[in-house]
């Protein structure tokens, strides 16, 4: 190979894809334990912080489409963890709840975050923030380099 930079081992979009679907992996049989998908699980963990969110609201945060979200709400709804209802003020407006069931899954994920920092530093679960902080920056860096 003429290129160095070109080989495959060095690629730091490909250790990225390659984490995450090691990520993927480690969080399915948990996720399936709770009867979610990893999407469902993100929207779970926004709606037990904030109890409701518009369908807006809930792509912004989860940086989604409402392509990919209204969907997914639709599976979560026929499985009994969310209702929609439209706001009276704007009818163009869906207002997403959870529902008791919704609710009642938030006991049985708690143990979740600390199972996938094990996972990511072992022993050195401790430095999760210092991960997150630099999974923050290169994110924002992205995003910047991105706009110009």
């Amino acid at each position: 190979m003429a290129y160095e930079e070109l080989k495959l081992e060095n690629q730091l979009c490909f250790k990225i894809y390659a984490l995450h679907r090691e990520l993927m992996a480690a969080y399915r049989p948990l996720l399936d334990e709770l009867g979610t998908t990893y999407p469902q699980y993100i929207t779970l963990l926004y709606l037990w912080e904030h109890e409701e969110a518009t369908v807006g609201q809930l792509c912004s945060a989860l940086g989604l489409d409402t392509g990919t979200v209204s969907p997914l709400l639709k599976r979560m709804e026929a499985n009994g963890l969310v209702t929609k209802r439209r706001l009276v003020s704007d009818e163009r407006t869906v207002l997403i709840s959870l529902t008791d069931k919704g609710r009642a899954l938030e006991e049985d994920a708690r143990s979740i975050p600390s199972h996938m920092a094990f996972c990511l530093l072992g022993d050195d679960a401790d430095d999760v923030g210092t991960l997150a902080s630099v999974l923050d920056r290169t994110i924002k860096q992205l995003v910047e380099t991105r706009k110009q």
